[in-house]
């Protein structure tokens, strides 16, 4: 999907995997955040919260879901699948009807995902 097709207004927040990656995955936030403001979107990544050096994983989900909460769409990256934070993110934005975007090789195409309740 070309980002021309999509509404560009708003705040879109990247969500992925974080814990257990080197420097806690912040290169592939970076790149994606790069690309995406390069073609226009007004990006929050979460990496690049200003936070405490000795905060647990609970306050970075904490600062991360309050940012996610001011956005308008969400766009996952590569292994969200099995990032405990990105898929309470994931919960929230079904719950809140955001639009959810996957994010490969530059590109975001819609996330199609079963719903969690009816």
């Amino acid at each position: 999907m070309a980002l021309k097709d999509l509404e560009l207004d708003g705040r879109w927040y990247l969500a992925g995997p974080m814990s257990g990656y080197p420097d806690f995955n912040r290169p592939t936030f970076r790149e994606a955040a790069v690309r995406l403001r390069a073609q226009g979107l007004a990006v929050v990544n979460p990496a690049e919260i200003p936070g405490d050096e000795d905060w647990e994983w609970d306050d970075w989900m904490r600062a991360a879901l309050h940012c996610l909460l001011g956005c308008h769409a969400v766009v996952f990256l590569s292994g969200w699948e099995s990032s405990r934070g990105a898929q309470l993110e994931r919960a929230i934005a079904e719950a809140l009807e955001m639009p959810m975007f996957e994010y490969r090789n530059g590109e975001i195409t819609p996330l199609v995902v079963q719903a969690t309740h009816r």
